[in-house]
């Protein structure tokens, strides 16, 4: 009520204003706000009649003072009032016009808010749809990247559109869709990474094995140049392949076997390192090792997982392509470990590398058994050999690797026995078991070089044609020994470390090959007929037994292992073999010549009781002096001079024997018959004499005096301890008593003959040596 009063003071200070203006536009903007309000029509009016009625009370008043002035005011207020209601409906014609307008201003305000409205909606879907086209654009951009297997920039990409860019936009669906694909497009990601790391691992699979071999050949180059340097300075002699000394020494050499402009090959880890980075930034490292192991494991398994391995091939190109194969492979993991950090594991490579080997052991095992050729299995270590060598440069154990250099040295050994028994036998088997001839000095040396031949003649002094002692098995032999030992030494090279088992395989094979192949196939032939076979026989023995000695000594210093070295000659057995079969020989030669005495003293015929002597030798001592002259000038010529006297001291002692076991074989001899037997006997010692060895003399003893006992007038001298120590000491008590008996027996019988009693003389004979009966 307060504000309403007011209000009414303030309309009627207003008209009352406006009446006391002399312009009506004084106040008029005034009251123009409060005629447009409808609220104050009713007080406008009642204000303008309030003040009508107070100027008129006021008029009147002035009209009772000055009616004159008051008539012609009240003319001139009607006139005023009528102005005023012209006003009034003027003002209200204005209300009604400001009312309409207001009305329109009202609706054009409204139209002005509408469209603000709009505008801003516009304005704001506008920002919206530049935002989302913004984010729309970057999720292409991802995409784009990735296409062009910008992986890494395609994640950062994909990270800032997530963290940045959807939270402007958050509120809208896109944002969702496109925070709902971010894990999707992460593992496109991931998967297009993958597929480049398995395109890269299928890469280096397929180079593993060009790796490998180029590998091989820088492992080659190396053996090369360590070998120049050992034949040019002593001091590395000792330095072998991987030592620490010939290690320092290529210490210089730059040669990257991974990345080689020369060959070719470029290994390029970068596939690796960038899944590596992807993986890590997205929070997977664990699992990229877990899967990159797995598909090493895998390829690992299809390099060595074959259904069999050929070795027949003469250039190993089956085996040398798993080993290159083998060795690419485990060069790249070795690559891997050392360019990434915790990607590999020593343990994880190691076990990869333990696999391979022992699969590729066996398949080589197992193809093994069809390899007959020694030389090709030679080829087959070499290839092994190169391999440990180059694997062993990159760090790995090739312990396991030992074992089947051991298995393949077994067969090797085996195979090298077996061909050279062959050849043994058929040296042996072919011989002709004469006198070596020799046509000039070329084919001399070579026999020399080759054999272990001492020759008792210097060079010089030699004319040729010449005959050597031995027959063409002794030096064929030598060179099959000699070969022998070169083939099984051409096992040992730079890496092989059981050299003690060459060694010992080469002693035991040496050994039997000699006492088997040789040795008792020689001994197998003396049961020959032949004495000169016999003899070459022996005479071959004794330069193999000569030769098992330079053997020992050889093989003590060409031993290996020097822990292994004694102060003594490695011990052969075929020494003492060669020894034995000698003496086999020898037994056989006395049997065989002491046959032919038996056979030349069979055919002697000796008229026990003849009346007249011969003066002449008997024939069969011609033959027998004959045989013993032609023996000792060709059959035993060649023998060496000891072997041959004893030979010839035993023949003669045989015959000796033989010849006195001839008169114990009658009844009766006759005093001619002994002058005849004494006849021979002086023959053969007057052959024997002339030989010119008085040891030979000595097997002429017992025959000598024994037929002189046979020939004395005095036999009392016999009987007679001391006489017969002096004059018959060789003579065996027992066959002199009988042959003097059957001397007497003859004697009587001849006197008998020439009419004397018989009986009277028998008696005294009986009597004397008490055979009176």
């Amino acid at each position: 009520m307060p504000a309403l009063v007011a209000q009414e003071n303030d309309l009627w200070q207003a008209i009352k204003q406006i009446s006391q203006s002399t312009s009506d536009l004084d106040y008029i903007e005034q009251l123009t706000p409060i005629m447009k309000d409808p609220r104050y029509n009713n007080q406008i009016i009642q204000a303008f009649d309030a003040f009508s009625n107070d100027r008129e009370q006021e008029i009147e008043r002035i009209c009772n003072a000055n009616h004159q002035e008051f008539v012609s005011s009240v003319n001139s207020l009607l006139q005023v009032r009528q102005g005023t209601v012209d006003m009034t409906n003027e003002i209200l014609d204005l209300n009604a016009e400001i009312q309409g307008s207001i009305d329109k201003l009202a609706e054009q305000k409204r139209a002005l808010v509408d469209s603000r409205g709009v505008r801003q909606n516009l304005n704001e879907a506008d920002e919206a749809l530049n935002a989302c086209l913004e984010v729309l654009r970057l999720a292409n951009q991802v995409y784009d990247l990735l296409k062009e297997k910008n992986y890494y920039a395609a994640l950062r990409s994909l990270d800032e559109l997530q963290t940045i860019h959807l939270r402007g936009i958050s509120r809208y669906k896109i944002a969702e869709w496109i925070d709902k694909n971010v894990p999707t497009v992460r593992e496109q990601i991931r998967d297009a990474v993958k597929a480049d790391l398995s395109t890269w691992l299928f890469r280096i699979r397929e180079s593993a094995q060009f790796l490998g071999e180029f590998s091989f050949y820088y492992t080659e180059v190396r053996r090369t140049r360590n070998q120049g340097r050992v034949e040019s300075d002593p001091r590395f002699s000792k330095s072998k392949l991987n030592s620490a000394l010939e290690l320092v020494a290529d210490e210089t050499d730059e040669f990257d076997v991974l990345n080689n402009e020369e060959s070719g090959i470029e290994t390029d880890f970068t596939p690796l390192f960038e899944a590596m980075h992807i993986y890590d930034t997205l929070g997977k490292r664990e699992q990229f090792k877990t899967e990159y192991a797995n598909d090493r494991k895998d390829q690992s398994r299809l390099l060595v997982e074959r259904r069999g391995l050929n070795l027949l091939d003469e250039e190993c190109g089956d085996l040398s392509s798993l080993l290159e194969s083998i060795a690419g492979f485990s060069i790249i993991e070795k690559a891997t470990m050392s360019k990434t950090v915790s990607l590999r594991l020593q343990a994880d490579v190691d076990e990869l590398w333990e696999y391979m080997c022992k699969e590729a052991i066996g398949l080589i095992t197992k193809a093994l058994p069809t390899v007959d050729n020694d030389e090709l299995l030679l080829n087959i270590k070499s290839r092994i050999a190169l391999f440990m060598l180059t694997m062993e440069k990159w760090g790995y154990s090739v312990s396991r690797m030992n074992d089947l250099l051991l298995l393949l040295f077994d067969k090797y050994s085996d195979l090298l026995k077996t061909r050279f028994s062959e050849d043994f036998q058929e040296i042996v088997a072919t011989d002709d078991y004469m006198p070596m001839p020799i046509n000039n000095i070329e084919e001399y040396d070579k026999v020399v070089i080759l054999s272990w031949y001492t020759p008792d003649k210097e060079r010089e002094e030699l004319t040729f044609p010449c005959v050597l002692p031995f027959s063409q098995m002794y030096p064929s032999c030598c060179i099959s020994i000699r070969n022998f030992l070169n083939q099984i030494y051409l096992f040992s090279d730079d890496y092989f470390q059981s050299t003690s088992t060459i060694d010992e395989t080469l002693r035991t094979s040496l050994d039997k090959l000699l006492c088997e192949k040789v040795c008792q196939t020689l001994v197998e032939r003396l049961s020959s007929q032949y004495p000169g076979q016999i003899v070459q026989i022996l005479t071959n023995l004794t330069f193999f037994e000569s030769t098992c000695s330079e053997l020992e000594t050889l093989l003590y210093e060409a031993r290996s292992a020097p822990s292994l070295t004694s102060l003594h000659p490695v011990p052969l057995n075929a020494t003492e073999k060669f020894r034995s079969a000698k003496k086999q020989a020898s037994d056989r030669i006395f049997e065989l010549v002491n046959s032919k005495i038996d056979d030349l003293i069979g055919i002697a015929e000796y008229d026990w009781m003849a009346r007249e002597p011969k003066t002449e030798p008997s024939e069969y001592m011609l033959e027998l002096t004959r045989y013993l002259s032609n023996i000792m000038s060709s059959v035993l010529l060649e023998l060496p001079t000891e072997i041959k006297e004893f030979i010839y001291f035993d023949a003669l002692s045989h015959a000796s024997a033989a010849v006195l076991n001839l008169p114990l074989s009658t009844k009766r001899i006759s005093p001619a018959a002994v002058k005849t037997l004494a006849t021979d006997t002086r023959y053969l010692c007057s052959f024997v004499e002339g030989l010119g060895n008085p040891i030979l003399m000595e097997n002429l003893d017992e025959l000598s005096q024994t037929v002189t006992l046979m020939g004395t007038d005095n036999s009392d001298e016999f009987f007679d301890v001391a006489q017969r120590n002096r004059k018959y000491g060789k003579v065996d008590s027992m066959k002199g008593a009988m042959l003097l008996e059957l001397v007497e027996l003859g004697r009587q019988v001849v006197a008998q003959s020439s009419a004397k009693p018989e009986k009277e003389r028998f008696g005294t004979l009986g009597s004397r040596f008490g055979l009176g009966r």
